[in-house]
């Protein structure tokens, strides 16, 4: 296997590396974790025990992805974005005591193919970010993101559609929308869009 790991950077002795993939200074990437082929973690980042990454995944610095989450091929997480995986945190257990891993139960964030997390977004877990979604710089998301959606704010709310480039789409009327940058349309019906071709 052909990758880079900064000397700075911690990669448990059991997670998996991709061909192709590059983990920079002072990142971690913690036990069993799956990191797949021609990858990004940037400096500071934080993978957590067991979280599955896709191919081509670009995790900005200081993101941090705690497990059990789930990043499809082709997502982006933008600096310091969060994914949290306790939906109701606590320190201590009612009786006072320091709450241990077998004291709660891990929920995770799964974000599907080609999605893209703004920088300081928090992902609040569980939560599904749909295929080729994108998250606002800053937002909170509470519920789950519909494929192409472009969602913003504090909670995260619908603001528009977005295709692939990333661009928002164009609304054609009769629930027709079309990408600006390369033509793609697509077919909104009772709040899910779906892929339609290109004219």
């Amino acid at each position: 296997m052909h990758y880079r790991v900064q000397e700075t950077a911690q990669v448990h002795e059991s997670a998996t590396v991709g061909e192709g993939s590059s983990v920079w200074e002072l990142a971690q990437i913690r036990e069993h974790a799956e990191l797949g082929a021609n990858c990004v973690v940037g400096r500071g980042a934080y993978i957590g025990t067991g979280v599955r990454i896709g191919d081509n995944v670009k995790i900005q610095n200081y993101a941090l992805v705690y497990e059990p989450a789930r990043l499809a091929d082709g997502v982006f997480v933008g600096p310091a974005a969060v994914f949290t995986n306790d939906h109701n945190p606590r320190a201590v257990a009612t009786d006072g005591s320091l709450k241990r891993a077998h004291d709660w139960e891990a929920v995770g964030v799964d974000v599907a193919e080609g999605a893209s997390i703004g920088a300081r977004a928090v992902c609040v877990a569980p939560v599904r970010i749909g295929r080729w979604a994108m998250v606002a710089a800053g937002a909170v998301v509470t519920k789950d993101v519909p494929d192409f959606a472009l969602v913003m704010g504090v909670p995260a709310r619908r603001a528009g559609w977005v295709g692939r480039t990333g661009e928002r789409l164009r609304d054609l009327g009769g629930g027709v929308w079309e990408d600006p940058k390369n033509g793609d349309r697509f077919r909104e019906e009772d709040g899910v869009l779906a892929e339609d071709g290109r004219r």
